[in-house]
Formats: structure tokens, C-alpha cells, sequence
């Protein structure tokens, strides 16, 4: 029956094989009394998957029991114990002792069958029955007769249980050892010489058994030995073997079957007495044997899933000691004694609204331990409920949905799953399963507002708070969380997010840079809402942001220009020491009083300790000698900063060449292509001696000017009608020794010398520009306002003139210009050309 039901699961197994559904089985080992969470093995290899796949695929380890003792790691791919396994409590005799599992993954659904081996430890000594054994032996028994002996039993199997017995050594016995056809060995006392009752009327020998563990287990046994008269007749049975069936659950005191053995001797020779004869601890705690009438009958539980036959070894014995023996053989048959078990591998809970037909919501299994029909099940769900049960492979089902689900009709389901086995009478176990139903984002956000205008002052310091702006989500949870973000867009051909940034979580708009309201007076900025559902749905609205105008100028940098038109290189001598002036940066601003005052500082520079730079007059120095390991083009970026609430500033960029020595041979260095060489050479020297004629042509002019002025002592009617105006700076004084004139008298010195690099010259304007200022009654033409802004740029655009260009001696020459104001305190200022 066994044989046929295990030949029943192979071939389902196999077929599901077939399918595609189970794949291959796997076998592993593992010694039993392993601690909790010892390593078992590594599945992957086995299974041809990766760990990320191993994850993504829900892999679990199922059990065939209710108990499991196992567990699969789905990040590492290990399989390891639960706690420890003691082989004896779980299988007893049972070899080899093997637990079945099965690895189930999903996306596709694959059953894998794992086959883990319980390896036994020597961790049992063999035990006899009891400490003495009493033998009662005629002593005309002939020598070589044998006397079977108990077997010691010994939980461990394999070479672990007991491989060998051994004797005290005697005269007269010796010990025979012997296998059953199931390899377990047993011994026998073999009669060596005849007993003679008037030599020894008792032999007290001892019985040693030895297991093959490592380290060796011993247990031992006193055999006493009764030498006794006469006896000559030997019990005999009706028959060798019984063979009887039981149905499992058998109540206790049940007949099981009687067996019968004679002994043709007379008197206390001729009665026999029943008895167990090696047997094992199971058949003692199942069976009970009336010594006396040889009936066997039920002691305990019988139960088929535990164990499916029995072999119990009786003897008979008579008066005089002697014994006969015979087999008991009963087969354990199947009742429907179990219920079938729901075991949940998965749910998928919540499940959106809008899951598709046919969507997997739980994979469950059901078993049941019985064989044949009463192993058999069936399983179903209740009616009027969007979701269907499908059978699969290996007693799987899948609970998948039906119909379409609504969350606002329901918002959760208990189904309950119902297990029938095919068994008389049939049993039936349940399980609910509870799945939520989780909401879908259908609803868009909603701006309060359908456009927004707001206000912001020019000058703004960035991260100012422009104003803010909401939007609401009807739908619940993260499907009604909205983020703000700021839809591409251009303000003044540059992009919206340079001007605005918007924050993402409470929709608060702010400014990232400051905004000039001459250049942008308005701009628009577009707001898109996103809730957090999947897919996300979005609104946009326009946000009017008005820039609001007041008074700002940021300083303007004359020096060097800063257009890129004409660039030019900074020459230092590598010879130059500390303190050495490179150049000067010249700044205005258009505003007035604080506003105007001006401060440098040098932001950024390719050797930072090399150069600095005056706070009050711009003067680029070095502050320490010129090394070799210096880089010889150096690049400083000069900010400039006015006085005013707030500070206006801007920067300037210097390129500085420093070499050895103003030569020609360093010009061929420079990075200018060959063919230009000659004409940049021509147009640069042209352009600046333009403007240093212009200038002092123009400064002569004005210096005639006010002398005459002063001689006719028309100073007052000449302020109002000149058309070039100075005002009284912080640093000049308002009451000067001439009577407080406020024109200015520059006086130029020129030195030439030759030698120059590139015959180009620099023209420094004084450290506080000049402005025309229009008189409060005056209505001159407005283009005289900027008659002296003007100056530098008409002499930068003047031409040399070809006299001096014709000048073939000429090749290169320098010049220093001084520059002196006509204050009451004059100051200066120099500059080498």
C-alpha cells in the first residue's frame, strides 16, 4: 500500500514537472543539533537566479508540515535553520531522515522541491532493555547451542548506532555477532563448553555493545546465567510469522492477534511464558502482550502519519528456560483523521481600485496529511464576491479577481477559504483572508485662484518671499499631497527659474536674484501642481509678478574696459619686489554722496598672496617678490563696492603676464597670431595716442578757462554757464585759499623712453570722476550732461596721426603722465606708458 501511494506522489510530481510548473528537485544535508540559524546551503546556484531576481520574485521556503525548520534569506539566498533538529525526536528510526520543502517563486510561478537530509551525530550511547538479564540454561545443553541475546537500542543510525558487542571473557560462553537484513547487527551467546550444574550453578557475565561514533559509546548489560536441570524440549509456534492489518486510531485494548506455542515437556518445563524479544521503545509504547495467553493487543495511539508498520520479534518460553520465536508483522492502514490545512504564502494587501482583471491577490496551499481520497482536497470561496479562486500546481491555488473594483462601494473584503478532503467522513478547516482596497488618484489639484498678481521691489535681496500660492487635492493620503514646481519659461531671454523658485511643499514663491526694474518691470511666471498619485495628475496657473521701481546704480568700471573689445596683458618684471605697482583700477558711480565712495578688494587670484589691491585707490601691488614657481599668466578678479543701502558692487577682471624683462625675443611668446602681430601693434599704439592727445588737448582748454576766469573775477557767472561742472567730492574741501572754486587744473608731465613692450599706453582717470552737474536754473542742452563720459571714449576712438606713425627711428618708446587737480590740496596721480 506505502509503495503504491509513493508511486501515486512521484508520478504527480513528475507531471507537474512536465508542465513546466515544478521544476527539479534539490538535496541537501545538514547534522542534526545544529544552533539556530546555521547554514544549510545556498540556493542560488541551484534555482539559476541572481539575488536581485530571487527578491524581486518573492521567493519563500514552504514547509510540508506545519512546523518549519527552515528559513530562505531572499537577499543572500540562504538557507538556514529555524532552531535545532534532534534526528532521533523527528524521525526516530526513520533513515534517512529527510524533510521536504519546496521553494516557491513567483512572476512566473515555480515550485521547486528541496530535499533536506537530517545527518545524525553521535550523540546517543546504547542502552539495553535493563541493567541484568536473566538466563536459565539446562546443563545438557550441547556446546555451539545459541541463546539470542537483547539487541542494545541506540537512537543515532548509520555508523553511529551500534556496529559491534563484546563479552566478558568465561569458560563456557563465547559471542556471535550478526546482521538482520536491515543491517542493524545483533548478538548471540554461543555455548563453547558444556555446563555442569555441579561446577557453577550461575555465570555472571557482561554484555558490552559499541557504536561506530567517534568518540566510541558504550553501554552495558549483566547477563546472569541459571545453569538448570534437565530440560529437553524447545516451545514451538503454530506459525513463524503473523501478519495481521490494523486501522490506525485503533482504541487502546484492541485484539491485535494471539499467538499460540507449545512445549510437549510435563510440568513447570511444559508452561510457557510470553514476551517481547528486542523490540524497540515505539512497539512498547503501541503494543501490550499477555504473557501468559500470548494476545497482543493496542497500548497507544496508532497513528499512520507517524508510522506505517511494525515488526515485533515475541518469544516463548517454558519452564526450564528454553525459548522459540516468531514475527509479528502489522501494517498500519489510513483513516480520514486529519483536516486539510490553508497555508498563505502571499497577500496582496492593499490592492488598488484599479487592479486589472485576473490580478493574483493571494497564493495559499493546501494540504492534508492523509493518503489516497482522504488526502485529496478541494477548496472554495464564497459566492457574490468580485474574486475567483484558480487551481494550480502542487495543491496551489491563486485568489485573483474577477470583476472590477470599486473602493468607495467597498473599501475591504474577508474571504473566506474553505478546504473539504475527499475523506469518509469528509473534514473541512477555513481561513479568512482579509484584503484592503487602497485608493487611485483621480482627482486633479485646484488652484484657490485662477492667476495671481503679485509685487516686488527692485533690488530685492534674494530668497525674498514673493508671495504664495495653494492648491488643493480632493483624494486622500499621498493622492492628495501636492508639490509645486515652476514651468520653463524666459524673462529677458534668460530662463524663469534664474529669476523665481518655488517651494515644493507649501507653494511659497521666491525671488532668487535681485531684479532690476529698468530692465524687467513685469514678468509672468507659470505654477504647476503635482499630487503624489500614480500616475500624477497636475494644474497650472499664471502667476503676474510686478517689479516695483527705486533708486539703484552700481558702480561702472573705466579701467580696464571691461567690454572685451580691446584686451590687453599686464606686463610685471619677474625682478619686481614687493610693494611694486602693476596697474590701477578705475571705478564711478553715477550715484551721489556715500553712494559714490568706493572700495576695492581683490576676490579672486590665480597666486592669492601675490598681488593686493588698495581698499581707496584701486592700485593692484605686489605684496611679495616674484618667484620662479609663479604662473606666468595671472588672472585677478577686482570687486568693486559703492557706500550705499544697500552696497552696490561690481568686479573686474586683470590678465597680468609676468616676464623677465621687457624684450623683444618675449614678444614672440606672446599668444597673438603671426599675421596680426603687425597691425594689432599699429591700431593699439594709434588708438592711445589719440586719446592722449584729446586729453590734453581738452585739459589745456579747461586749465585756459578758468585762469581767465579767475582774472576777471567772474567765477560765479562762469559756473553757471560752463557746460563742464565738478562737484565737491568727500575728499576735496569746500573753502579753498582761492575762494572756493571748484574747477579743477590737471598738469600733465610726459617722459619718453624707449623700450616699451607693445607701444601701448594706459590712461588712469582720476580716482574721483568727474560729472557735469546742471545748474538748478539752467536749461542747457541735455547732451552736455555727458560731454566729460564722453571724453574717454572719443580719445579711445582717435587715431594717431601719420606723422608720427612715418617716424621710422621710433620704433618703441614709454612715457610717464602725472596728472595734478588744482585743489587747494592737489593731489596725483602717475601712470607709466
Amino acid at each position: 500500500m506505502e509503495g503504491h501511494h509513493n508511486r501515486q506522489g512521484w508520478s504527480f510530481f513528475f507531471y507537474l514537472c512536465m508542465c513546466g510548473a515544478i521544476c527539479e528537485s534539490f538535496r541537501y544535508s545538514v547534522p542534526e543539533e545544529k544552533k539556530s540559524g546555521s547554514l544549510v546551503a545556498n540556493v542560488l546556484k541551484d534555482l539559476e537566479v541572481d539575488v536581485k531576481e530571487l527578491s524581486a520574485r518573492r521567493a519563500q521556503l514552504v514547509s510540508e508540515g506545519t512546523k518549519q525548520y527552515f528559513q530562505l534569506n531572499p537577499h543572500s539566498g540562504n538557507v538556514i535553520l529555524n532552531g535545532r533538529i534532534d534526528r532521533e525526536a523527528l524521525c526516530a528510526q526513520k533513515d534517512p531522515c529527510i524533510l521536504l520543502s519546496e521553494i516557491v517563486l513567483e512572476n512566473p510561478l515555480q515550485v521547486h522541491r528541496i530535499e533536506v537530509e537530517i545527518e545524525d551525530v553521535n550523540d546517543n550511547s546504547p542502552q539495553f532493555s535493563k541493567k541484568d538479564f536473566l538466563f536459565e540454561i539446562p546443563e545438557q545443553v550441547p556446546a555451539n547451542t545459541r541463546f539470542p541475546l537483547e539487541r542494545a537500542q541506540d537512537s543515532d543510525k548509520g555508523e553511529n548506532a551500534v556496529q559491534n558487542y563484546t563479552l566478558s571473557p568465561n569458560d563456557h560462553f563465547r559471542l556471535d555477532v550478526q546482521s538482520h537484513s536491515d543491517g542493524t547487527n545483533y548478538a548471540e551467546l554461543v555455548l563453547q563448553k558444556q555446563l555442569d550444574r555441579e561446577e557453577n550453578a550461575q555465570l555472571f557475565l557482561i554484555l558490552s555493545a559499541v557504536d561506530g561514533g567517534n568518540p566510541k559509546r558504550t553501554g552495558t548489560a549483566n547477563i546472569v546465567i541459571h545453569v538448570l536441570d534437565a530440560n529437553d524440549n524447545f516451545p514451538q509456534f503454530d506459525d513463524s510469522m503473523y501478519k495481521v492489518k490494523l486501522k490506525e486510531n485503533t482504541p487502546r485494548e484492541t485484539l491485535v492477534t494471539r499467538m499460540k506455542a507449545t512445549d510437549r515437556d510435563f510440568g513447570s518445563y511444559g508452561d510457557i511464558t510470553y514476551s517481547f524479544s528486542q523490540v524497540p521503545e515505539t512497539v512498547l509504547k503501541a503494543f501490550s502482550l499477555n504473557k501468559d495467553t500470548g494476545e497482543l493487543t493496542v497500548a497507544g495511539t496508532i497513528d499512520y502519519e507517524e508510522k506505517r508498520d511494525y515488526e515485533i520479534s515475541i518469544k516463548a518460553t517454558d519452564g526450564g528456560g528454553l525459548s522459540a520465536y516468531c514475527k509479528v508483522i502489522v501494517e498500519i492502514e489510513d483513516s480520514n483523521d486529519n483536516a486539510p490545512e490553508v497555508t498563505v504564502t502571499s497577500i496582496t494587501s492593499p490592492l488598488p481600485e484599479d487592479s486589472l482583471l485576473d490580478t493574483m491577490v493571494a497564493l495559499f496551499r493546501v494540504t492534508d496529511q492523509d493518503s489516497g481520497d482522504n488526502g485529496r482536497t478541494a477548496c472554495t470561496t464564497e459566492a457574490m464576491l468580485p474574486f475567483l479562486l484558480k487551481a494550480s500546481v502542487n495543491k496551489y491555488y491563486q485568489l485573483v479577481t474577477q470583476q472590477l473594483l470599486d473602493r468607495e462601494r467597498v473599501s475591504e473584503y474577508n474571504i473566506t477559504i474553505t478546504a473539504t478532503d475527499w475523506g469518509s467522513p469528509r473534514l473541512t478547516s477555513t481561513r479568512v483572508i482579509n484584503v484592503q482596497i487602497s485608493d487611485v488618484n483621480d482627482n486633479a489639484p485646484v488652484f484657490e485662484k485662477s492667476t495671481y498678481v503679485m509685487q516686488l521691489w527692485e533690488n530685492n535681496i534674494p530668497g525674498l518671499l514673493i508671495g504664495l500660492v495653494q492648491a488643493k487635492d480632493p483624494d486622500t493620503a499621498q493622492n492628495a499631497k501636492v508639490t509645486y514646481s515652476l514651468l520653463p519659461g524666459k524673462v529677458s531671454n534668460q530662463p524663469v527659474s534664474s529669476y523665481v523658485s518655488i517651494n515644493s511643499e507649501t507653494g511659497n514663491l521666491y525671488a532668487i536674484r535681485s531684479v532690476d526694474y529698468e530692465q524687467v518691470r513685469d514678468f509672468q511666471v507659470s505654477v504647476r501642481a503635482v499630487d503624489h498619485g500614480s500616475p500624477p495628475l497636475t494644474s497650472e496657473v499664471v502667476v503676474q509678478v510686478v517689479v516695483m521701481d527705486e533708486n539703484d546704480n552700481a558702480p561702472f568700471i573705466l579701467y580696464p574696459l571691461q567690454n572685451g573689445t580691446s584686451p590687453s596683458n599686464d606686463l610685471v618684471p619677474r625682478e619686481s619686489e614687493a610693494g611694486y605697482l602693476v596697474t590701477k583700477v578705475v571705478a564711478v558711480d553715477r550715484d551721489s554722496g556715500q553712494n559714490s565712495w568706493l572700495s576695492y578688494e581683490l576676490l579672486k587670484a590665480t597666486e592669492p598672496g601675490l598681488f593686493s589691491v588698495g581698499i581707496q585707490n584701486g592700485e593692484v601691488k605686489t605684496m611679495r617678490p616674484i618667484n620662479k614657481r609663479d604662473t606666468p599668466k595671472q588672472k585677478l578678479i577686482i570687486g568693486v563696492r559703492d557706500n550705499g543701502h544697500p552696497p552696490q558692487s561690481t568686479s573686474a577682471t586683470l590678465s597680468i603676464l609676468l616676464v623677465d624683462g621687457f624684450s623683444d625675443p618675449y614678444m614672440k611668446m606672446v599668444d597673438i597670431p603671426k599675421e596680426e602681430v603687425v597691425e594689432e601693434k599699429d591700431r593699439t599704439l594709434t588708438m592711445y595716442l589719440v586719446i592722449c592727445l584729446a586729453v590734453i588737448s581738452l585739459i589745456f582748454l579747461v586749465s585756459m578757462l578758468v585762469f581767465v576766469a579767475i582774472k576777471i573775477q567772474k567765477r560765479r557767472k562762469f559756473i553757471e554757464s560752463s557746460a563742464l561742472n565738478f562737484p565737491v567730492g568727500p575728499n576735496f574741501p569746500e573753502n579753498c585759499a582761492d575762494g572756493g572754486s571748484l574747477s579743477r587744473a590737471y598738469n600733465y608731465e610726459v617722459c619718453l623712453g624707449g623700450g616699451s613692450l607693445n607701444s601701448e599706453f594706459r590712461f588712469l582717470r582720476p580716482l574721483f570722476p568727474v560729472f557735469s552737474v546742471e545748474p538748478a536754473q539752467s536749461h542747457q542742452d541735455p547732451t552736455s550732461s555727458s560731454s566729460s563720459q564722453e571724453v574717454p571714449k572719443r580719445a579711445a576712438e582717435g587715431q594717431v596721426t601719420s606723422e608720427f606713425m612715418e617716424s621710422e627711428k621710433i620704433k618703441d618708446f614709454g612715457f610717464l603722465m602725472k596728472t595734478v587737480d588744482g585743489g587747494c590740496s592737489p593731489l596725483n596721480s602717475e601712470v607709466i606708458f
